[in-house]
């Protein structure tokens, strides 16, 4: 498992000063969060890598084994961001209804 300031996975890194904390492919700015969302959507290596053409095929493998490793970790990422992309939308939906009834 990946701890702040320490990497055991190749390629994933998890500190405080990168990606808000989330673990994430080194030197990339990706969040593994990100490439799981993609495989969970039935997208191969070659189509998350077409989303993100910086990666190569081993840091995509390296994100997914992350994400093996720490399934409870990345679901309550996975979580906590389509929660705030339902409070945005829903804002956005009650944003427009006033603009509306103006």
């Amino acid at each position: 498992m990946a701890t702040a300031g320490k990497v055991t996975h190749a390629h994933i890194v998890k500190r405080p000063d990168y990606c808000s904390g989330k673990a994430a492919i080194d030197h990339t700015r990706v969040r593994v969060m990100n490439v799981v969302f993609l495989h969970k959507q039935g997208k191969t290596t070659a189509e998350i890598q077409e989303t993100y053409p910086d990666l190569t095929p081993a840091q995509v493998y390296a994100a997914l084994a992350y994400y093996y490793d720490n399934p409870e970790e990345i679901e309550a990422e996975l979580r906590a961001d389509e929660a705030a992309a339902e409070r945005y939308e829903q804002e956005r939906a009650e944003a427009m209804a006033r603009r509306s009834a103006k």
